[in-house]
């Protein structure tokens, strides 16, 4: 009579237990390699994201008699180039917009004070004489308060000088990372579907199977819908006269990433710039807000839905608590692996809350569903 792996290893007592500890022990030490090492992840995680982006055209190539590698070297050479393009087309506007900004930064603080003095003004009156002293110094402090954010923020900057090479860092590390884990995709698969342990690799891959399902979904669909959202807002708010709708509308698209709370963002930063601009032409400002509606109701329709499918799986809420707290665990590096991280809880998730409905301790009486 042949035995069943599995029902050994589930009959020896303790193993259960060791598992538990096993994977909890690998798991925190994971964790806590990549919280040591996140200041020098950036190149090799955003290389591992455009790997895993390319992997399907990569398949495709490959099952069309392309090697591997002339596939994975021909795709990173493309992506590379549309990158490179798009740079050297957009880099000249971007820069002569956020220098307009700059120059017409002075003219919308100006505007900006004009308009909330009065509304200052008024508070001040209406407030018993004693109390008057008081709002004139909460706007006043609140305006200190700003200028202070902004100068520590410059200051950043400034000390801030090792973002150069972490960005040349980036630039010359990141596609040799993309292209070896390109190339060597399947091969690395394979390798590590092979150290699983045997009873339990079925499972362990089926769960694979479901984060990979829902970070195809959102990663790759986003991504997508992000580059089109951008190109809408930009094209829409630069033909409504905005004068730096190229720059705000690239921002909002790249901001759709986080659900709801980045476009809607991106359309408050583009309404304040248009009542900064056009005010009291309220007709213009008004087009602001039909562009940005006119772009959701397409996106919400047809774009998302064509493109991401209703069935991804990771909720938005979720998706927003992740993406903020990778932001404040591991900045920048925190915030790629946030989606792909709350993916695999998400899945593991609902994988134990199934197994727990199955179990005597949701079923009661010591019995399975089976009644065994």
């Amino acid at each position: 009579m042949a035995v069943d792996p599995e029902q050994t290893i589930i009959e020896r007592p303790g193993m259960a237990s060791r598992q538990i500890r096993f994977w909890t022990f690998a798991i925190l030490g994971l964790g806590a390699l990549i919280y040591l090492f996140h200041e020098m992840l950036l190149p090799f995680v955003a290389g591992m994201a455009i790997a895993y982006f390319l992997d399907p055209a990569a398949d495709k190539l490959e099952a069309w008699n392309w090697p591997r590698g002339v596939a994975a070297a021909t795709l990173i050479i493309l992506f590379l180039s549309l990158l490179i393009t798009a740079s050297i087309v957009l880099a000249p506007i971007l820069r002569d917009q956020l220098l307009g900004f700059l120059d017409h930064l002075p003219t919308y603080i100006e505007r900006g004070w004009g308009g909330v003095t009065p509304f200052i003004e008024r508070i001040v009156a209406a407030v018993p004489g004693e109390h008057a002293g008081n709002v004139s110094d909460v706007a006043i402090g609140a305006a200190d308060y700003l200028v202070g954010w902004l100068g520590g923020m410059a200051r950043g900057v400034w000390e801030g000088a090792g973002a150069f090479f972490n960005l040349l860092a980036v630039i010359l590390i990141t596609p040799v990372v993309a292209f070896y884990l390109l190339r060597d995709w399947d091969q690395v698969v394979n390798k590590v579907t092979g150290w699983l342990p045997r009873p339990h690799a079925k499972v362990i891959l089926e769960q694979f199977g479901l984060i990979d399902d829902a970070l195809a979904g959102f990663v790759r669909g986003q991504a997508t819908v992000c580059v089109i959202l951008g190109t809408l807002y930009a094209v829409g708010w630069s033909l409504v006269g905005l004068e730096f709708g190229l720059v705000v509308g690239l921002v909002t698209g790249l901001m759709a990433f986080i659900p709801y709370a980045g476009a809607f963002l991106g359309f408050l930063l583009a309404l304040t710039l248009g009542f900064a601009q056009f005010w009291p032409d309220v007709f213009s400002v008004a087009l602001i807000a039909v562009v940005f509606s006119v772009i959701q109701t397409l996106d919400g329709t047809f774009i998302t839905p064509r493109l991401m499918g209703r069935s991804v799986g990771l909720h938005p809420v979720w998706i927003l608590f992740a993406l903020l707290a990778g932001g404040a665990l591991l900045g920048f590096v925190g915030v790629l692996i946030a989606v792909p991280t709350a993916a695999a809880l998400g899945v593991l998730a609902r994988f134990a809350i199934g197994r727990y409905m199955l179990s005597p301790m949701f079923l009661g009486g010591g019995r399975g569903p089976d009644g065994e």
